[in-house]
């Protein structure tokens, strides 16, 4: 459904930060990049989402297709229409509107006042606690709650592809593990199709069918989830297990040293 070939990405005409990026997402199913602060991440989303013009970025080498069509041309607001939304790190609610009022703004190309009551009805079967917080300022929300508006608000405008970046960072486990469940559900039940950066391998790696790990700006290991979560290096560096079930400080790992046993 959604095929990243050979892309590069270039931020002020000179900072080369996406060397030859090549994923490819399956419909209906979670595929998840792994990787540290600044392997590439979070740009290769904005990539395919179309907002890297904001932020003087470019895609200049390469493509991004969806559904058959080339999209790394378009605007944002054009890629959101063809059924490509992106959940940006760190929540990034309107705080001065209620709950709802942010799942109203979420339809926005919604054409018609009934589908918009429809979507709002459908997040709140899946988060049942933005129900409850409907009329409360989502600014006083809990980080938990707001990352559930967060995706509630993306899946207002009823995408085909969800791009989700980071949406464990700085939640509790048991908040996560819901969060996920849910994202789980609506992968099954709404035949959502999922693009997950995260950093929390363990999870991610749990529910997703495919994955990619990026050092630096390349992908570095790709494979079926299941075989990434048995690779010794993934264990070693992403999982904080050594070859003998022990644990490995992060701050012993060398980032050349995982390139190195990668791309040998």
């Amino acid at each position: 459904m959604l095929s990243l070939n050979n892309i590069e990405v270039v931020y002020d005409g000179v900072i080369l930060v996406l060397k030859g990026v090549s994923v490819q997402v399956r419909e209906g199913e979670i595929t998840t990049i792994l990787g540290a602060n600044g392997a590439g991440k979070t740009t290769t989303l904005k990539a395919i989402s179309g907002v890297l013009r904001s932020e003087r970025g470019e895609v200049t080498k390469g493509s991004i297709e969806f559904g058959g069509k080339r999209i790394d041309g378009l605007r944002a607001f054009d890629v959101t229409r063809l059924g490509l939304v992106q959940v940006f790190e760190g929540r990034r609610v309107f705080e001065h509107l209620t709950t709802e009022e942010n799942l109203i703004a979420g339809g926005h190309t919604q054409r018609e006042p009934r589908r918009v009551r429809e979507r709002i009805g459908m997040v709140y079967d899946y988060f049942p606690r933005l129900k409850e917080r409907r009329d409360q300022q989502s600014g006083y929300l809990s980080g938990g709650e707001q990352q559930m508006l967060a995706i509630g608000r993306a899946l207002m405008s009823d995408p085909k592809v969800v791009l989700l970046d980071e949406p464990s960072l700085g939640l509790a486990p048991m908040l996560v593990e819901e969060i996920f469940a849910n994202v789980q559900k609506l992968v099954k039940e709404e035949k959502l199709t999922v693009l997950l950066v995260e950093q929390n391998a363990t999870l991610a790696l749990e529910i997703a069918r495919h994955g990619y790990v990026m050092e630096n700006g390349r992908i570095v290991l790709e494979g079926d989830a299941e075989k990434l979560r048995s690779n010794s290096d993934i264990k070693e560096f992403y999982l904080g297990l050594n070859e003998v079930g022990g644990r490995t400080s992060y701050r012993d790992v060398k980032h050349y040293r995982r390139r190195k046993r990668w791309l040998s």
